[in-house]
């Protein structure tokens, strides 16, 4: 499960946020020669960093065709996932599903992983684990551990990273899911996940998801001044005012420092740029049950 130096460079700016840097490094590494294999993943990653800056309709331009490979039919259902109504994903759902189920996807870890991340993102838990329970690539260990934490299986997660360490202690996926460990087992912890973030930062630099995520380390810690300042830098250097994790995570820091107006101001954007994300589902859901409770007692 070694790294090819080919790819590195893109890999790292791809788990750490950096899209764009991704993508120059992706064209960049087109001009050099690598075995078709490399030069399929480096197709593969840059779709992946496309698909992550909302590019929804590149991908599905770039990943499909008869000619697409399993993995690329799979980045661009993704990508419609993504891009659909609510109402429309079940279709794209059963579509991965008879993709999986075709003899020449038994074995494209490429194409479980992005299976993966889509029944995450549909919340079917149990299907994204058996795409990546073996622990083929660091990647599926990595996502074995983010699973295993939502589910509150710290005790398997802690296996899961024990396996990525031994891989390669020092990659960068072993760092970020070291965080996430840390930030799950609580405030004696969070410390560590910001040490560990920091040093990511300072050496390739910060970008919305690390910001976001030492935010969410800082306010576990109960450094909610430190997170307020994470999330402000999110905002002002990486557009984080239209990204839906940095209002959740002001939404959150908000409420704890007693700023009452910012808090309604950011649940003011979530709701009207964010509207099928699930934290603001899950708000509507609750104040409709709330206001059907408070009619009952409404007296005439």
């Amino acid at each position: 499960m070694a790294e090819p130096d080919e790819l590195y460079t893109l890999r790292a700016q791809y788990w750490l946020g950096h899209y764009t840097l991704a993508l120059d490094e992706g064209r960049a590494a087109a001009r050099r020669p690598m075995p078709p294999h490399l030069k399929s993943e480096r197709e593969e990653m840059m779709l992946r960093s496309q698909l992550a800056m909302g590019a929804y309709d590149k991908v599905m331009a770039d990943a499909s065709g008869p000619d697409s490979s399993p993995a690329l039919q799979a980045l661009s259902l993704h990508a419609s996932y993504l891009s659909s109504a609510p109402e429309a994903r079940g279709a794209v759902v059963d579509n991965l599903k008879v993709l999986l189920a075709s003899p020449e996807s038994a074995s494209n870890t490429s194409l479980q992983l992005t299976a993966c991340h889509i029944f995450l993102a549909a919340n079917l838990l149990r299907e994204a684990l058996q795409c990546v329970n073996m622990g083929l690539t660091m990647e599926h260990l990595a996502m074995c551990v983010q699973i295993y934490i939502k589910i509150d299986r710290l005790d398997l997660a802690k296996d899961a990273l024990n396996l990525l360490k031994q891989a390669d202690e020092d990659s960068i996926l072993a760092q970020l899911t070291s965080a996430y460990l840390a930030i799950a087992q609580g405030s004696s912890h969070a410390g560590d996940a910001v040490h560990i973030l920091m040093g990511l930062s300072e050496q390739y630099g910060p970008s919305l998801m690390l910001l976001n995520c030492m935010a969410v380390a800082n306010m576990v810690g109960g450094n909610y001044d430190t997170a307020e300042g994470n999330l402000k830098e999110a905002m002002s250097e990486f557009g984080g005012e239209n990204d839906a994790d940095t209002l959740v995570n002001l939404v959150g820091c908000s409420q704890h420092l007693g700023k009452g107006a910012d808090m309604e101001k950011y649940l003011t954007a979530l709701k009207m740029g964010c509207g099928d994300h699930p934290f603001v589902q899950g708000l509507v859901q609750v104040e409709g049950a709330f206001e059907r409770e408070a009619n009952k007692y409404i007296t005439a």
